[in-house]
C-alpha cells in the first residue's frame, strides 16, 4: 500500500522511522521548502528528531498535500491540531476511498471536536475509511529504536491487518482496537492530565502523590470516555492507562514539562513561548472542560488544570485543594 505522512514535526518523523522499515517509499509532506530542502540534502529533519537518519531514496518529500494524497491509500495526519485545518483545506484532489490515519492527538480549533468527528463532518470521510493511532510511543524513543507499542483502532478487520503491516517491525509492536473514539479522547485527556502531573512535580510534589493523582486521572478518564462514547473498553489496557503513565512521567513528555514550568512559577503565556513544539493538553483542556460541563460530569482534575490554564487561578493554592479530593 502506497502511505504518506503529512506534517515534520517529532512525531511525524517518528512514524516515516517506523513507516521506512516495511514501505520501498514513503512519501512525506512538510511545512516548507526549507525543510525538504534540509532532509533530501543531509537525511535527516533539521528541526525534530534531528539524529533519525533517512536513506532519501525511500522517501518522496512534497509540501504539496495534494501531490502526496493523490499517491497514496493511506495517509498518515501527524500535524499538531491546531494546524490541521489550514492543511485539509487545501485538500482539493479526489480523496474518496483513501483511509485516513490520524496521529493526532488533541482538538480540532475550527470545530472544537476530535479529529474523527471532523473528517467525517466537514470531509465526508466515514470511520470506516478512519484510524487512529494511539501510544504508548514517544517520539524520541522511536527515534532509539526502543521497543515501543501502537494501537491501531480502526472499523475494519481487515484495514487493521493491512495497517499493522505497515507499522510493525523490530522495535514496534503493534496491537488492533475497535474503540476509534475512545482512544482519540483518551489520547487528548492524558495530555491534559500530563500537565498536571507536571504542575505538581514543579510545585514539589513527590512521587507517593503522583501515583495517586495518576490513579484517580485514569478513574476520571473512564467516566469521560463512558459519557461521550460508552461501548465495551477496558481503561487499564496500555492504549488508554500506559499512554497516560508514558505521558505522565516522562522527562520526554511534552506537555508534562508544560506542567512543570507552571508550577515552578512560569505564566501560562511565558511557559508556551518557551518551549519549541505544540503542548496539545493546553489546547485540549478547554474543549474537554466544557464537554464535562456540559454532561453534567464530576472532573476534578480537569476542573483544576483548566483553571489553572484558563483562569489565571494559582496553581499553588488550586492543587492543594485538589489534594483533598484524590484518594
Amino acid at each position: 500500500m502506497a502511505v504518506g505522512v503529512v506534517g515534520s514535526g517529532s512525531f511525524a518523523t517518528a512514524i516515516v522511522k517506523m513507516l521506512v522499515e516495511n514501505c520501498e517509499v514513503v512519501h512525506w509532506c512538510v511545512r516548507n521548502e526549507f525543510v525538504k530542502g534540509a532532509i533530501e540534502l543531509r537525511g535527516h529533519n533539521p528541526t525534530y528528531l534531528t539524529s533519525v537518519s533517512f536513506d532519501v531514496k525511500h522517501l518522496k518529500i512534497t509540501t504539496d498535500i495534494n501531490e502526496l494524497v493523490s499517491a497514496c491509500e493511506v495517509v498518515v495526519l501527524a500535524t499538531p491540531s491546531i494546524y490541521l485545518s489550514a492543511a485539509l483545506e487545501k485538500m482539493t484532489c479526489d480523496y474518496q476511498n483513501k483511509i485516513f490515519v490520524s496521529a493526532i492527538k488533541g482538538i480540532v480549533p475550527a470545530v472544537n471536536d476530535v479529529v474523527a468527528h471532523y473528517l467525517r463532518d466537514e470531509f465526508k470521510i466515514g470511520f470506516t475509511n478512519q484510524a487512529v493511532l494511539a501510544g504508548p510511543c514517544h517520539a524520541e524513543e522511536v527515534g532509539m529504536e526502543r521497543l515501543s507499542y501502537l494501537t491501531i483502532a480502526v472499523a475494519k478487520e481487515e484495514v487493521a491487518q493491512k495497517l499493522s503491516g505497515l507499522f510493525a517491525s523490530d522495535f514496534i509492536n503493534v496491537h488492533c482496537s475497535k474503540d476509534i473514539l475512545g482512544n482519540e479522547y483518551s489520547a487528548i485527556l492524558k495530555n491534559i492530565y500530563a500537565v498536571g502531573a507536571g504542575i505538581s512535580s514543579g510545585l514539589g510534589y513527590g512521587d507517593n502523590f503522583t501515583a495517586v493523582f495518576v490513579s484517580n486521572a485514569v478513574r476520571e478518564m473512564e467516566v469521560f470516555l463512558d459519557a461521550v462514547y460508552e461501548v465495551p473498553r477496558d481503561v487499564n489496557e496500555s492504549a488508554y492507562l500506559g499512554d497516560l503513565l508514558v505521558t505522565a512521567y516522562s522527562l520526554f513528555s511534552r506537555n508534562r514539562n508544560l506542567g512543570n514550568l507552571i508550577g515552578k512559577g512560569y505564566t501560562v503565556k511565558s511557559a508556551i513561548q518557551s518551549m519549541n513544539m505544540i503542548a496539545e493538553g493546553y489546547y485540549a483542556a478547554d474543549s474537554v472542560y466544557h464537554t464535562a460541563k456540559d454532561k453534567k460530569l464530576k472532573t476534578p482534575i480537569i476542573d483544576t488544570i483548566y483553571g489553572v490554564l484558563y483562569k489565571e487561578k494559582n496553581a499553588e493554592t488550586e492543587f492543594k485543594k485538589l489534594t483533598l479530593m484524590l484518594n
